[in-house]
């Protein structure tokens, strides 16, 4: 994995949603209909669990952009009523159950409504078909991108993405403004630095409460902060832990939590802050703007500030170490 966490090769152009639709079980009772899902045009090119071993891959675009990728492919299922269920299959078209554990988990499944107003973090139970299943995360109408991050057996990390659409009257929001705080559950998460279009930059989020900062942040999936960022437009992925682990002798327990990003382009992006505290796990959310979205991206020198060696940094679309 490279030291260095990047959001390399985001795709420039919004990503279109096209295909058939899958039933993926219900949110409410059973009165409400079934969620759908949608391919989307980027995996165009792919055919679902028909593809040969040593096939292209697309290492140049960033993670969840694709349902198809190195002869894996996300499959939504029919699941009961108020329940999630998907399926990886392999290059030989069969489901995939051997997975390897990636920050004490088999499989993250992130979810985020397309207009970013909506995110969940969940972990699915594998069944012995290959199907997960979880909860719905899905907490409303409208159109919601699910990403399945994982690391199949011996293999490297990927994050698939599909489309699923939840019935209803859809209440559009706008993407909030850029600021520099926000609150959640009576916490207050301060963010410092901000990603700049082709260099490394240093984003520090400090944790307070009741004026006080909490310096007693609990591990929560080794890592003391987990930190996705989601582009606005198509959603490109990126899923990044924090540099230094819980007892390694060199990190403390907060109240800051340090993360390295690289975006190519210029752009808004929604991110996405996990942590534990009190035995409860938090999300903080904040919109950051990377350079002038109105002017192309250009190469930059590599920044002046750098990880160490043991970050969690990864590959376009990971965080995984």
């Amino acid at each position: 994995m490279n030291t260095a966490t990047k959001l390399s090769g985001f795709a420039l152009g919004l990503a279109a949603v096209f295909g058939a639709a899958y039933g993926v079980g219900q949110v409410a009772g059973p009165d409400t209909p079934a969620a759908t899902s949608r391919h989307d045009a980027t995996d165009a090119g792919h055919t679902d669990g028909d593809h040969p071993a040593g096939a292209a891959t697309t290492d140049h675009l960033p993670g969840g952009l694709l349902v198809s990728d190195r002869g894996f492919t996300m499959q939504p299922m029919t699941a009961p009523a108020g329940e999630f269920a998907f399926r990886i299959t392999g290059p030989d078209g069969a489901p995939v159950t051997r997975y390897d554990v990636a920050h004490d988990k088999r499989m993250h499944l992130i979810v985020a409504r397309r207009d970013l107003s909506g995110f969940r973090h969940v972990h699915p139970e594998l069944v012995a078909d290959g199907t997960w299943r979880v909860a719905s995360p899905l907490a409303g109408p409208g159109v919601w991108r699910a990403f399945a991050d994982f690391t199949p057996a011996g293999g490297q990390p990927l994050t698939l993405g599909v489309d699923v659409t939840v019935p209803g009257a859809l209440d559009a929001r706008p993407l909030p403004a850029p600021a520099a705080s926000t609150t959640v559950d009576g916490y207050t998460v301060t963010l410092a630095g901000a990603p700049q279009p082709g260099r490394t930059a240093e984003l520090t989020l400090t944790v307070s409460r009741d004026g006080k900062p909490v310096t007693d942040l609990q591990p929560y999936l080794g890592a003391y902060g987990h930190l996705v960022a989601l582009r606005q437009g198509d959603l490109a992925y990126l899923h990044v832990h924090p540099d230094g682990a819980p007892g390694d002798g060199r990190t403390p327990a907060g109240p800051a939590v340090t993360f390295y990003a690289e975006v190519p382009s210029a752009g808004s992006y929604r991110l996405y802050l996990d942590f534990r505290h009190g035995d409860a796990v938090h999300t903080a959310e904040f919109t950051v703007v990377a350079g002038d979205p109105g002017a192309p991206a250009t190469s930059a020198p590599a920044a002046t500030t750098a990880p160490t060696a043991d970050a969690g940094h990864g590959e376009p679309g990971h965080g995984h170490n």
